[in-house]
């Protein structure tokens, strides 16, 4: 079982920047994969980026060239740095982590961290 914490939310203007990161403890494989998802209200959680232990990453169109994440595998700890924030951002952001092999084993979500963009 993996324990996943978010933090870093907040209220930022457009333009503006937030880091999220996320702790991860517990049982933690080596060969995983970390994921920022968003859900915004009445709508489907979406996954925004992913990175792996061997640190691949991939982003959705909507925020590449705005958001990077990153790991510090020895803190086992991912993050998401947000630029160029925009009022669409505005969603609860979830941390997600899942060993590889993907779809063999059950995943975990962190209990989300709300970002809003708003002037």
């Amino acid at each position: 079982q993996v324990q996943l914490v978010e933090s870093g939310g907040g209220l930022v203007q457009p333009g503006g920047s937030l880091r999220l990161s996320c702790a991860a403890s517990g049982s933690i494989f080596r060969g995983n994969v970390m994921a920022w998802y968003r859900q915004a209200p009445g709508k489907q959680r979406e996954l925004v980026a992913t990175i792996t232990s061997g640190r691949s990453t991939n982003y959705a169109d909507s925020v590449k060239g705005r958001f990077t994440i990153s790991r510090d595998n020895a803190k086992n700890t991912v993050y998401l740095q947000m630029n160029s924030l925009k009022p669409e951002d505005t969603a609860v952001y979830y941390c997600h982590y899942e060993r590889l092999p993907l779809g063999v084993h059950p995943g975990s979500w962190g209990q989300g961290t709300q970002v809003t963009v708003s002037s």
